[in-house]
């Protein structure tokens, strides 16, 4: 479960620390290969003045939004220890339940953070490893075209090592991810002495005078200044596996100042050589040390890419769990790590996407303009959740919650509005990505809310169906589960064997997983069972599990039986209503949506292998449903 159960030892806190530097800060990490580069191109000049002004924004952007926002602030919204906005959505919706308008802007906003989240993870790969072989244009020119050949062929074997897992990959990620920071560190320290006086950036003089003497293109640059934070949603996503403190510790001791040290290095070397702007990064090196700090950059964004296209495998199957996405086929890469999860479709879907990137844009400054958009929308959706929980949880004071609201969401929407104008030269691209998902998600989500109001309109009480159960019904030995998404009456597909079989089994149980807004759910809270019937042969059981769980059928029945559940569940028989959908003319659900939701409901993956029941005891029995 997670790293914040227990309190941990100096050597436990050290090693999850570790652990956090190759996993969590992998995107934000490398994002020194190209952010201060992508500044100046939008065509600020290269000066004193003007390096002291940008570095003074890097600085106050990474410690406004990455250290207080998430690290101080947002990193204390855990759901049980679990952090993300899927956790921080489930959080905000329980101290909403009493409000169904407030609970509906929750739902939209959290999936909005979620699909934006997404076409983050289409162009994390792209930008990162495309930048990181982008240092062969400097280090022989000559090899320029085999740029993206390699980024492709780099990209392309990540993708397809997914399905093993990252699990003995994972050993390695720390180590290297440890030398990639103390590297950006040493390099920035080597320039940094040749021109200290950088160092002076950290007045907010210096990022005040910038933008007053800019003007709106100073509102322009900022969309390039929010390429320092990009990963900085990770701290938090990541916070179930490391814990707090861990990732706390490793972000102010270690990577905080080895990211602020590259950067003012960086700024220190295009004082003294102007030049050096067509990649900063790279020229910081000495010569003799280019092709190894090549093979570094690109294993590190290989890294920070690993850890995106693992969340998103991993927010794929809390929106599942939730009910927000349908069923798909989820593989478990590893038996001791439950978070190790490997989702097929997402991962060719991904890599395909991050394809026709890489083969479309061709460069990471052409990336750039599609990167800022996802990652500012996000972030607005984590602070007005956020706000949500101070207010109904925390129950922060009134003017207090409205200036974490005010200051957050200005910071914001600054970024937001500037990386908008980037929308026609790419920053469409992110847009188009979240609009398909979130009407896919929204889809679902209104035609599943349809089928359980089908189910509730022809809802039949256990009390009703015993008066209305003919006497001459054959009552057959064993036990029989009925799985029905459905919590209360009889179930359609037990209504469907009586009607076509005239069939009853001695012992009936029927059967639904319910998902919480918790993470976890612990063993002696998963089941409830309640009898009915004259001699107590009905069961309604309820499975209750969170959203980051697995639901195991097969255990669940064993808690049955510890808890005076006589049957033998190697001889019961599983129900399973096969649903065929249709629709009615004047169906409340829009025409266009329709056959979308047939598609999606007709392709999600079954239930009895999403929720690994014994395929040879189950019986489907075809249910026509029309909405």
């Amino acid at each position: 479960m997670s790293s914040n159960s227990q309190p941990q030892s100096k050597e436990q806190l050290a090693g999850l620390a570790l652990g956090a530097i190759g996993v969590v800060f992998g995107d934000i990490g490398t994002s020194p290969l190209y952010a201060l580069k992508e500044v100046f191109l939008s065509g600020l000049k290269i000066d004193e003045p003007h390096v002291l002004g940008v570095l003074s924004l890097v600085f106050w952007t990474l410690t406004l939004v990455v250290t207080t926002k998430y690290a101080i602030f947002i990193m204390r919204a855990d759901n049980k220890g679990e952090g993300g906005i899927m956790a921080l959505m489930a959080l905000a919706l329980q101290g909403s339940k009493e409000h169904p308008k407030k609970m509906h802007f929750i739902v939209t906003v959290g999936l909005i953070g979620t699909v934006l989240f997404y076409g983050d993870s289409i162009i994390t790969p792209a930008i990162s490893v495309l930048s990181a072989v982008e240092g062969l244009q400097i280090i022989a020119p000559s090899l320029a075209n085999y740029v993206l050949p390699i980024t492709i062929t780099v990209l392309g074997g990540l993708f397809i090592l997914q399905a093993k897992g990252s699990g003995k990959m994972g050993k390695l990620f720390s180590p290297i991810m440890c030398i990639w920071f103390c590297l950006l560190a040493v390099l920035g320290i080597i320039n940094i002495i040749h021109e200290p006086r950088v160092l002076m950036a950290i007045n907010p003089y210096y990022a005040g005078h910038l933008l007053m003497e800019l003007g709106w293109h100073g509102f322009l640059i900022m969309g390039a200044v929010v390429l320092a934070i990009t990963g900085a949603e990770a701290l938090y996503a990541d916070m179930g596996h490391f814990g707090l403190k861990p990732i706390r510790y490793a972000w102010f001791g270690f990577v905080f100042p080895a990211l602020l040290l590259n950067y003012f290095g960086q700024g220190a070397l295009l004082i003294v050589h102007p030049d050096a702007i067509q990649n900063p990064f790279y020229l910081l090196a000495p010569t003799w040390a280019m092709y190894p700090l090549l093979i570094l950059s690109t294993l590190a964004t290989v890294i920070a890419s690993q850890a995106v296209i693992s969340g998103a495998f991993s927010m794929t199957k809390q929106a599942i769990q939730l009910g927000y996405c349908p069923r798909m086929n989820i593989l478990h890469t590893s038996g001791n790590e439950m978070g190790q999860v490997y989702v097929p479709a997402i991962n060719w879907l991904l890599m395909l996407s991050v394809f026709v990137l890489v083969l479309t844009f061709k460069s990471s400054s052409a990336l750039a303009s599609a990167y800022g958009l996802a990652v500012t929308g996000t972030m607005m959706s984590t602070t007005l959740l956020a706000f949500i929980v101070i207010q109904e949880l925390w129950q922060w004071s009134k003017y207090t919650s409205i200036a974490f609201l005010s200051i957050f969401l200005t910071i914001d929407l600054t970024f937001l509005s500037s990386n908008s104008l980037k929308i026609p030269t790419g920053g469409w691209l992110p847009l188009v990505v979240a609009t398909v998902l979130f009407l896919v998600l929204t889809t679902w989500i209104e035609g599943r809310k349809l089928l359980s109001q089908y189910m509730d309109a022809r809802r039949m009480l256990f009390e009703d169906l015993e008066k209305t159960i003919n006497a001459k019904l054959v009552r057959v030995e064993g036990t029989a589960i009925y799985l029905t998404r459905s919590l209360h009456g009889v179930p359609q597909v037990l209504l469907h064997n009586l009607e076509h079989n005239h069939v009853l089994h001695e012992r009936i149980i029927v059967l639904t997983i319910v998902t919480t807004n918790e993470p976890y759910v612990d063993e002696a809270h998963l089941v409830k069972i309640r009898a009915f019937g004259k001699d107590r042969d009905f069961y309604r059981v309820k499975l209750y599990y969170g959203f980051k769980q697995n639901a195991d059928v097969r255990r669940a029945l064993e808690l049955c039986l510890q808890q005076g559940l006589n049957f033998n569940p190697k001889t019961a028989s599983f129900f399973i209503g096969s649903e065929q959908i249709s629709f009615r003319n004047k169906s409340p659900m829009p025409k266009w949506r329709r056959g979308l939701f047939r598609f999606l409901f007709h392709n999600a993956t079954s239930a009895i292998d999403f929720f690994k029941i014994p395929v040879e005891r189950v019986v489907e029995l075809g249910i026509r449903i029309e909405l």
